[in-house]
């Protein structure tokens, strides 16, 4: 199967964003990583999605951005969850369950 591009996860971008940063602070291409191998190369988010959506989630204060030294010692901007964006995650995760399970109700889908 073909990775899904980041342009039709544009509802959930945010959502996959703030879940990647729960186990702390992570610069932008491994964010795009950790979401890719999380999803077994499902998923594709590219950098004209995630850095904006970044900039965004920092502007609304549920990110922190410091710079650092990435694993091959480069410069690279790293971000964190705030307290705020830890409270969003939690908010954010419930609505996509409560959507995903009336969703599959409409398309007569079960699970296990």
């Amino acid at each position: 199967m073909p990775p899904t591009r980041s342009s039709a996860l544009y509802g959930n971008l945010n959502l996959l964003i703030l879940k990647s940063l729960e186990e702390g602070a992570q610069h932008g291409l491994a964010i795009a990583r950790r979401i890719r191998a999380a999803s077994e190369d499902v998923l594709e988010i590219e950098e004209g999605a995630l850095y904006p959506a970044l900039h965004r989630l920092e502007a609304d204060g549920l990110v922190k951005a410091s710079w650092g030294a990435s694993e091959t010692n480069r410069r690279a901007k790293y971000y964190a969850l705030t307290p705020a964006g830890r409270r969003a995650l939690v908010r954010e995760r419930e609505t996509w369950i409560r959507h995903a399970l009336a969703v599959s109700k409409v398309l007569d889908l079960t699970w296990g």
